[in-house]
């Protein structure tokens, strides 16, 4: 009798124990099925909370509000059913309102097939959307599961029930085919996400991050293909907002033709326009395209159309058989279909492309090749040749005082010429960005104005070094305090000008890995300072304790010199090489961009 007494007690302990505290985070997935919170304590019978939506009938993707309301509760629990089979599983997916109250749930294989809430906080209200999906049944009826207090709850609270009024057989095709939609302007609802297949032999493909899967949350992706007189074009991205693409005949916004796929209300309206200079797009009133298809899900908006390759008869359309720069970019949009800039960088092709000619499979760039180059030569600038000319003057000149270069102390030499790399690296890197924009911009925040202050005292540096006074004139102390004044403050802002600039829609480095790996470079440059200035002080204490006589103090000055030189050397060894795998960190992520 003691094994089943045990066994009863371990079974208690796995069912009752991790639910103790409930779900106050809302991860409810265990609940999927029963819909019934392990709270050790039985379900209510009669329900205080309702369900309510805006529309009866539906079609495949449209989208629905679904309304929860009643006293104050701290848990719920949303799904939608077959109507005639309740206990089947979860049916279509939803979209969020408030990410605040509110959480997107995995039940089965149906992505966001149910909401749950974040927290305890007490709620009187919930509304969410519910995305109809291609194989939805019949009749679906939306259920829920509302916890008012720990030992107070509701199960399977039975909420209105939706139809399609003309469900489709299960042969009927979700798309229309080719000869309906050139005949009339249809808008059909994707029933699944775009895929890689045929990218680079059958159709021409834009993916970023190179080679990601256009299934994934976070790839963007735009495709071609050529079917006779018409090209055929995917476009897919995380947005909640829009997404665009234009043709281009340079790199820069302006007098392009593009295509916009605008979620409006949860409705996606695909769209054409042309660009004029930098302001927004007006949208044709005139549609051009042909066999429009969309998909909202998992925060991913899809849209597919189709159009000819020539269109005379639409003014602003490029002829799609000729060469040009592909922009890919996305932002928000308001209601009404407003959209706003983008919020960072488009993604722009590094050359011009025939999308009807040769199919390939390629990424592109959101940041411009001058940008990337100034990024890349302030890098090594303030990465490499600053830091390391610093710590050779500052504890190289008693190792290298008697070693020559070139008629000149060998400290001296590599100092000098490092600062002089400096001033020319970041000279040539200063200029870049004008002559990318054209001028001053008035979008780069404190960027601009801080690097114009680095390169103000870099210049000033260089000057007040060239009129450097001789070792032991009178004036020779206070050029010192200003030498060192100015190259510090110089190398504190253009650490904090780096900073600013890898955040820019422009560069715009992975977040958070460019905050964290520029801190560990401070650090790592700050540590070996500290290490080498109290080697210097302990070495100098050693000499001063030394007594005995003259030879005595001398071998003893001799040692401790020698010593201090061998550990400075692998000291500045060890920092070189440091320097060096930030700095290629660095480019390596400035080159994925």
């Amino acid at each position: 009798m003691e094994l089943p007494g045990l066994a009863f007690a371990v079974w208690i302990f796995i069912c009752f124990y991790p639910t103790v505290d409930g779900y106050p985070s809302g991860k409810v997935r265990e609940a999927c099925t029963s819909m019934i919170p392990c709270h050790g304590s039985s379900p209510q019978l009669s329900p205080e909370h309702t369900i309510t939506v805006n529309r009866t009938e539906f079609k495949p993707g449209d989208n629905i509000e679904v309304h929860l309301s009643g006293p104050d509760f701290e848990g719920f629990f949303i799904q939608a059913r077959d109507a005639e089979h309740l206990d089947s599983p979860a049916v279509g997916s939803f979209m969020l309102v408030d990410r605040r109250l509110s959480q997107l749930l995995t039940c089965g294989r149906t992505k966001n097939s149910a909401v749950s809430h974040t927290s305890k906080a007490k709620k009187k209200y919930i509304k969410v959307y519910w995305i109809a999906p291609g194989d939805a049944p019949k009749r679906v009826q939306f259920l829920a599961t509302v916890v008012k207090k720990y030992k107070t709850f509701w199960v399977k609270i039975p909420g209105p029930v939706v139809s399609q009024p003309n469900k489709p057989s299960p042969t009927t095709p979700l798309h229309t085919t080719p000869e309906a939609v050139s005949t009339s302007h249809l808008v059909s609802y994707l029933s699944k996400p775009f895929n890689a297949s045929g990218c680079g032999s059958m159709k021409f493909c834009i993916r970023n991050p190179s080679n990601c899967d256009p299934e994934s949350a976070s790839c963007f992706f735009l495709s071609f293909q050529q079917e006779k007189s018409s090209v055929f074009i995917e476009m897919s991205g995380p947005s909640e907002g829009y997404l665009a693409f234009a043709l281009s005949h340079d790199q820069w916004m302006g007098g392009d033709d593009a295509y916009l796929c605008i979620n409006e209300d949860h409705s996606v309206h695909v769209s054409t326009a042309y660009l004029k200079g930098r302001s927004p797009p007006v949208l044709d009133s005139e549609n051009s395209l042909e066999d429009v298809s969309w998909r909202l899900a998992d925060g991913v908006l899809q849209c597919s159309f189709r159009r000819s390759i020539h269109l005379p008869a639409y003014k602003g359309r490029f002829n799609l058989d000729a060469s040009y720069y592909i922009f890919l970019a996305d932002g928000e949009a308001s209601e009404g279909g407003l959209i706003h800039k983008h919020s960072r960088q488009p993604l722009i092709t590094n050359r011009i492309y025939n999308v009807t000619g040769l199919p390939q499979d390629i990424g592109g760039s959101r940041s411009p090749r001058l940008i990337k180059a100034h990024g890349a030569l302030m890098f090594v600038a303030w990465i490499t040749t600053v830091s390391i000319g610093v710590i050779v003057a500052r504890f190289f000149k008693p190792v290298w005082s008697c070693s020559f270069l070139f008629g000149k102390e060998m400290w001296f030499q590599v100092h000098r010429t490092l600062m002089l790399t400096t001033v020319v690296l970041t000279s040539i890197s200063f200029l870049l960005p004008f002559i990318y924009r054209g001028g001053w911009s008035q979008q780069a925040g404190f960027h601009p104005y801080l690097g114009c202050t680095v390169m103000t005292l870099t210049i000033f540096q260089l000057l007040m070094a060239g009129f450097r006074p001789s070792r032991h004139a009178p004036r020779r102390q206070l050029f010192n305090w200003f030498h060192w004044s100015t190259g510090t403050t110089a190398r504190i802002l253009a650490v904090v000008t780096m900073f600013l600039g890898m955040d820019l829609p422009a560069l715009d480095l992975p977040d958070p890995w460019d905050t964290y790996t520029m801190t560990g470079f401070v650090a790592w440059h700050v540590g070996i300072e500290v290490l080498l200035e109290i080697h210097s002080y302990c070495l100098v204490r050693k000499v001063e304790v030394i007594e005995d006589d003259r030879v005595q103090i001398l071998q003893s000055l001799t040692s401790a010199e020698a010593e201090g030189r061998l550990f400075n050397q692998i000291v500045l060894t060890i920092y070189v090489c440091g320097n060096i795998v930030f700095l290629i960190a660095f480019l390596a992520a400035i080159n994925q961009i």
